[in-house]
């Protein structure tokens, strides 16, 4: 929703679903959250359309004009028997934070990949060994340590978080205003939609958060300065290394080749990924310009040329015919720009690379498999 364009609007309509009444509206401007609100005739006439579409079996996903594109959510059907509607939009205020966030330029590409957006930390060993300790001390198996919404460490109970919420949980944690510690009832789409869990952060540095994931205990008061100093003083320097992996992702002075311009590495499997647009930031494009281009190329790359993996019926008529698999693929941008894009598959890794215009074209699937090789042990 954020790549309609740098001028475009676009604005996020949740409706109740069997009665229309709007449950909230947010929208944004250029990828930044806009003040701009949806008419109350517009809304009236887009469930109209809704409704009529319910009667024939179509539903109605989106509107789009020429700059302005409306996303329409009938409700969860949680939301379907709704007692007390102003109840229920004031409970809903405390999704905006994280709702306003996807609408804009996000720095994170989790929402698209369904893959957790990672860093990768200069002492990663030291830091696994205190998380899983400092998790046993506190007897909570789903613990995170956060950069700018990105994981740098985490236990196997958090890894196991099935999605979408392994995706959420460090979105959201990255889109609300900073705070020294939080105690926030989360319900977990996919794990426990019903029941909330406690979601509990605490700020080791700036924009360096401890998340917890868990019941009634512990309370956040017995999370004390004490227990904290006493797992995480010893780290303090390695700690402070994190804080430039927000946007960077990978450890300083890892060599990439000088004409990469950005990069999307996933595991397929673990469903986890590393994003970044840092490299020569001093080269153009824009860095907004660079995440917009590697999305797009992304949605490209998984929609054609390395599609999900199939399933039992299209496995069984792969063995009576079987489909040519690409490993690679690539995209050189138009006049006046020349950007080259660069996907390559190996094995459950894919990685898609953007390019400087002087990158010659021969060389890119060798360039792209030899990044993929050195970032392999990584991720």
């Amino acid at each position: 929703m954020g790549d309609d364009g740098p001028g475009s609007t676009v604005h996020l309509l949740c409706l109740a679903a069997s009665s229309g009444v709007p449950l909230f509206c947010r929208s944004s401007s250029g990828g930044a959250p806009s003040r701009q609100q949806l008419p109350f005739s517009v809304i009236g006439s887009l469930n109209g359309v809704h409704m009529f579409g319910q009667n024939l079996d179509v539903q109605l996903n989106s509107a789009r004009t020429e700059d302005t594109t409306v996303v329409l959510i009938v409700g969860l059907e949680e939301l379907t028997n709704i007692r007390n509607v102003e109840r229920l939009k004031k409970e809903l205020r405390a999704s905006y934070c994280l709702i306003d966030s996807f609408l804009g330029n996000s720095e994170l590409i989790g929402d698209l990949t369904q893959c957790v957006d990672c860093v990768i930390p200069p002492e990663g060993s030291v830091m696994q060994e205190t998380l899983s300790g400092f998790a046993e001390a506190t007897g909570t198996a789903f613990v995170s340590l956060l950069v700018s919404g990105r994981v740098v460490a985490a236990t196997d109970g958090w890894w196991r978080l099935g999605m979408p919420e392994a995706v959420l949980l460090p979105w959201l944690v990255g889109s609300l205003p900073p705070q020294a510690a939080r105690d926030y009832p989360v319900y977990l789409p996919h794990g426990s939609p019903t029941v909330p869990h406690r979601l509990l952060t605490l700020t080791l540095l700036r924009g360096l958060e401890l998340c917890l994931l868990c019941g009634p205990r512990p309370p956040l008061g017995e999370l004390d300065p004490q227990l904290l100093e006493r797992w995480w003083q010893p780290l303090l320097e390695p700690l402070r290394a994190c804080l430039p992996l927000g946007p960077r992702a990978l450890p300083d002075g890892f060599p990439l080749h000088s004409d990469i311009l950005g990069l999307l590495l996933l595991h397929l499997e673990l469903r986890r990924c590393l994003f970044t647009v840092e490299p020569s930031k001093d080269k153009e494009p824009s860095p907004e310009q660079r995440r917009r281009l590697l999305r797009n190329f992304y949605t490209l790359v998984a929609t054609t040329h390395f599609p999900p993996e199939p399933g039992p019926a299209e496995k069984q008529e792969d063995t009576v015919h079987p489909a040519q698999t690409p490993r690679a693929c690539y995209l050189v941008l138009g006049p006046g720009m020349g950007w080259q894009l660069v996907a390559v598959q190996l094995g459950l890794r894919l990685l898609l690379l953007m390019l400087s215009p002087q990158t010659p074209t021969h060389g890119l699937r060798s360039l792209a498999t030899h990044t993929l090789q050195a970032l392999t042990p990584l991720l």
